[in-house]
């Protein structure tokens, strides 16, 4: 909330999004892909990670390739069979890329959280 109820910015938010760009290539990764990386560090497993983020695991498997492929470098690597069955844990790049950007989106949103507080203290006049 960027006001008190009645102030004409009572119902404006401000956001911001980071995300990964490549050179000629675009946008690598976005929110939504460290979401996903996010899901299988915890999960363990691309199908439960697919299950939880309500998606098809083609869909997550799909990104998980597409990730690689920009980057040029495995994100994942898979365990199959065995007594404890399959699992996919984060390579060390993976799971590198995914606590460096869990730490900048966390200083981020607490400098994010500060400057948008003065932004509205300074037009809410």
């Amino acid at each position: 909330m960027a006001g008190n109820i009645g102030s004409k910015y009572y119902d404006i938010f401000l956001d911001y999004r980071i995300w990964l760009t490549k050179r000629d290539k675009g946008e690598v990764l976005n929110h939504y892909h460290f979401v996903l990386l996010e899901a299988i560090n915890r999960k363990q497993s691309i199908l439960l990670a697919a299950e939880e983020l309500v998606i098809s695991y083609r869909k997550a498997w799909g990104m998980v390739k597409e990730m690689e492929e920009h980057l040029g470098f495995p994100l994942v690597s898979s365990q199959r069979g065995g007594k404890e069955g399959s699992s996919t844990s984060l390579s060390e790049d993976g799971l590198r890329l995914l606590n460096a950007y869990i730490t900048l989106k966390d200083e981020m949103d607490a400098m994010f959280k500060e400057n948008v507080r003065k932004f509205f203290h300074s037009i809410n006049v």
